[in-house]
């Protein structure tokens, strides 16, 4: 199964984009979520997801996410401590970076929306690697704005160098296969620091 890659996601970061300026932006944790999907045997598919996120954006459009790997919710115990110690090797954090045009993106009006090609870094297990999706935003009031992924984005475990580990979790589980790219789904909410603003 292979990680959310997270988060995956990530990405999610440029969400935060219609902010003002001179505004900042903090993840709301309960209304957000990433979540990404596996499948073993071929035909069992299962969907995963971190229960704890943290983020925020500066007044520059700086957009950052932060991912608990020991937060992995795959539903079976055991399967979460074995994604912990082999997949994420124990790795606190995975981290997500972005930066957005606040400028341009200011200009949604509550209600409006808009999808926008987005470019991010996924900080995972030492590595740095290029994040590309487009995402749905909506500004749903002046304080709030919500960012999802416009489809799915496909990430593999060979590049995100977990595919030994992928190995070791099907040789424990007796399966035939998982597999070796996963469907991840981004929602994010992001409050003014300045509400009201």
């Amino acid at each position: 199964m292979t990680l959310f890659k997270i988060t995956a996601s990530a990405m999610a970061l440029a969400l935060m984009a219609p902010m003002a300026v001179a505004e900042t932006w903090t993840l709301n944790g309960d209304m957000s979520n990433i979540a990404f999907g596996s499948v073993k045997n071929e035909y069992n598919g299962e969907v995963h997801h971190f229960s704890t996120l943290s983020g925020s954006v500066d007044a520059q459009g700086q957009v950052v996410v932060s991912v608990p790997l020991a937060s992995v919710e795959t539903m079976i115990d055991i399967r979460n401590e074995r994604m912990r110690e082999l997949v994420f090797k124990n790795s606190p954090t995975a981290t997500v970076s972005a930066t957005v045009d606040m400028v341009a993106l200011d200009k949604l009006g509550v209600g409006e929306s808009m999808v926008a090609e987005t470019e991010g870094t996924l900080s995972l297990l030492g590595q740095e690697i290029a994040l590309y999706s487009d995402l749905f935003v909506i500004r749903v009031g002046e304080d709030k704005v919500m960012v999802t992924t416009d489809g799915m984005l496909m990430l593999a475990t060979d590049e995100l160098g977990v595919d030994a580990a992928i190995d070791q979790l099907q040789d424990i589980a007796g399966l035939d296969s998982i597999t070796r790219v996963s469907p991840v789904t981004v929602r994010l909410v992001f409050d003014s620091d300045t509400p009201d603003s």
